[in-house]
């Protein structure tokens, strides 16, 4: 009981887990799954929920806990060591949840659970976890039989390790690219930023300013360098890393060749002809050809207003900046450029004004504003001294607090530390059947990469950034917040994939209300709240660019459907990507651009074959953040708690525990329309 991968009954032991661990503390943990596992299809074990639960759902809840704490450090704290005990450990774990999901005895045993008197009389929210069990066994192979059950087995493990290898290869070639740059050679960046470079650069007792490819350098740099080859480099760096331009170890042509192959087969495995048929199977999206539709029909409405943005764009460098050929490395320079000419800031303007410190406040203001709870400091085990840790409470009618729920909070880049934000959790809100009844209080990681600030002072965040905080956030309250107990629909668990964005979406539009940015600004060297005159400013700039967003995102979302939905798209892949730039982007990218080798939304995260969902998503998270707006009154922004607390009950609340448009419904009285979608991107 010293392995601290064994206490799974508190929270993850985070700074006493070493490589060392790993192997003995899982094969204690998949010695009791495995134990369990024979033992509840056995004829002792009532048809009982509860019965089964407090049989099979406890101890692989205990081994799903211990390997989420591993390949959590594997993602923000990776090390030669912590990736080879977690590549070691992969293909077990990915086999024992894989005989688990297709165990014909265990999926009988659901079977006639459901079928009997009392599986006929479960609440609804167990009945919902019954019924997604069922649909669960059956995409997890249950009903495959001799060869193609083997077949499938041996495909999963393949997905789960190529992965595994494109996360790695994105996560070296971002890491291991370093350019050493002269003064002169930065011009035009901001100032933090180049005081971050030029510590870099010390660190490893080295002259000039070190610029990475991480986003809190890679963005300010190219956004605002005024020397155009050093844009040019950095671009293509960028847009070519894990790809054959670079070192070959780090090549994901291959991997994403095997990962469509392999989806593919699983498709046919399971009776689909094609993965995006079976992706779609749990989510709101009743077929591959409504997606379809649906972004062609937002690229048609998108492309007039994108192709004017552009048209802007090009006849400003060329006449205020002396660019004639616009090139793609230049356009986030050129557009910070007209943005500034335009609206009279840029984003290092706002920037001084939104300090972590004054952020958070603000954010976490908000969420108890709105949703009655309370955010306190509270300590726990960390992976890192900058990772801090809180507890949500709520007061109850006698005046004592209830613990509803706690993250962790990890928000600067750097090394070994995969890029990109995310929410994910660390244990979900049940009512566990081996204590006694006991309520386990869920427990989430908010991660980001924002630069870290200087010389103990706060780190310093762009609106952009700002947006992404509250977008994470937005995820966390939908997993913190649910009063569902059971396991299966408690939280995010069991929410259709492209509903699962609406409540990170809905939180960003926050970031847009006076009310709120007015409590949550103070600048650095002053103190003084943001002018309101720059927050309008802001609020003009908003839909700026937003024709070109809106299909850039298109253009994304059509490539992830047409990889999963045509036959030979593993042989495809870069025509695949031409095909679409064709036909959705008023801007070619030189042919070396391989984003698609470092798309590991859907090459190495849950967004394969449902990258539409951010887009879909939004349609409903506009339309909910409306209400806010229709309630609004003499501007007085909309921080109404009375709503807030009606999104609490109808959408956080309820998790998965019932269909995401059952839940939007019984927030907004009616289905979800477009229009305030269309309004927020400017294309009303």
């Amino acid at each position: 009981m010293t392995n601290p991968l064994l206490q799974t009954s508190t929270l993850p032991a985070f700074d006493q887990i070493r490589p060392e661990h790993i192997s003995a503390g899982l094969d204690e943990l998949l010695k009791q799954s495995e134990a369990a596992l024979n033992k509840v299809v056995q004829p002792e074990v009532a048809l009982d929920f509860d019965a089964i639960s407090r049989e099979i759902d406890v101890p692989t809840e205990a081994l799903g806990r211990a390997w989420g704490a591993v390949s959590h450090l594997n993602a923000v704290a990776d090390t030669p060591e912590l990736r080879a005990a977690y590549n070691d450990q992969l293909p077990r774990i990915t086999d024992f949840f894989t005989r688990l999901g297709a165990d014909e005895k265990l999926f009988a045993k659901y079977q006639a659970l459901a079928q009997s008197p009392q599986g006929q009389a479960l609440s609804p929210s167990r009945a919902t976890t019954l019924s997604h069990s069922l649909r669960g066994f059956i995409l997890g192979g249950a009903s495959l039989q001799g060869s193609d059950r083997e077949n499938f087995a041996s495909v999963q493990a393949s997905l789960a390790n190529h992965a595994q290898q494109f996360s790695e290869h994105v996560l070296d070639a971002t890491d291991q690219f370093s350019l050493f740059l002269a003064a002169e050679a930065l011009d035009g960046v901001p100032l933090d930023v180049i005081e971050a470079c030029r510590a870099a650069a010390k660190a490893e007792n080295k002259d000039g300013y070190k610029v990475t490819l991480r986003m809190s350098c890679y963005l300010p740099v190219i956004q605002y360098a005024n020397n155009p080859n050093v844009r040019e480099t950095l671009y293509r760096a960028y847009v070519t890393r894990a790809s054959e331009w670079g070192p070959p170890e780090q090549d994901n042509t291959t991997t994403m060749q095997s990962l469509l192959q392999l989806r593919r087969q699983e498709a046919a495995l399971l009776g689909h002809d094609t993965y995006a048929d079976l992706s779609l199977v749990p989510k709101m999206a009743e077929s591959p050809q409504q997606v379809v539709d649906f972004l062609l029909d937002l690229a048609k409405r998108a492309r007039p207003y994108a192709e004017k943005d552009m048209a802007e764009l090009r006849d400003f460098a060329a006449k205020e900046l002396g660019i004639s050929h616009l090139q793609t490395w230049d356009i986030p320079f050129a557009s910070e450029k007209l943005k500034k000419a335009r609206y009279t800031f840029s984003d290092q303007d706002i920037k001084p004004y939104f300090t972590e410190t004054r952020v958070l406040k603000g954010l976490f203001g908000l969420i108890e504003t709105l949703f009655d709870v309370q955010i306190k400091p509270a300590t726990a085990p960390v992976w890192h001294p900058t990772v801090r840790f809180f507890r949500i409470e709520r007061k109850q009618a006698n005046g004592k607090s209830e613990l509803i729920g706690q993250f962790y909070l990890d928000l600067y880049a750097r090394p070994g530390k995969r890029q990109g934000a995310w929410m994910n959790d660390v244990c979900s809100r049940w009512r566990r059947p081996d204590e006694a009844g006991t309520l386990q209080t869920p427990v989430a990681h908010l991660v980001c990469n924002f630069a870290p600030g200087l010389d103990g002072k706060p780190a310093l965040l762009t609106h952009d950034e700002v947006t992404t905080l509250f977008h994470e956030f937005g995820h966390g309250l939908h997993h913190l917040l649910t009063r569902i107990e059971d396991l299966g629909v408690a939280g995010i668990n069991g929410v259709e994939w492209d509903a699962v964005e609406l409540p990170s979406q809905f939180m960003e539009n926050f970031c847009w209300d006076w009310s709120i940015v007015k409590d949550m600004t103070a600048h650095i060297d002053t103190g003084e709240t943001m002018p309101r005159a720059l927050f309008d400013n802001m609020v003009s700039a908003r839909n700026f660019q937003g024709g070109m967003m809106t299909l850039r995102q298109v253009e994304l979302a059509l490539f992830d459907m047409r990889l999963h939905l045509e036959a030979d798209s593993d042989t495809r892949i870069q025509a695949i990507a031409n095909e679409i730039r064709q036909e959705i982007a008023v801007q070619q990218p030189p042919a070396f651009n391989r984003f698609q080798h470092t798309f590991s939304h859907i090459f190495a995260g849950g967004y394969c074959a449902g990258y539409y969902s951010y887009l879909w998503a939004e349609v409903l998270s506009a339309d909910a953040f409306a209400a806010f707006e229709e309630a609004s009154v003499n501007d007085q922004g909309v921080v109404n708690p009375q709503l807030g607390m009606r999104f609490r009950q109808t959408i956080l609340e309820m998790g998965g525990s019932r269909s995401a448009l059952d839940n939007f419904i019984a927030f907004r009285g009616r289905e979800p329309r477009i229009d305030a979608f269309l309004r927020y991107q400017g294309m009303a």
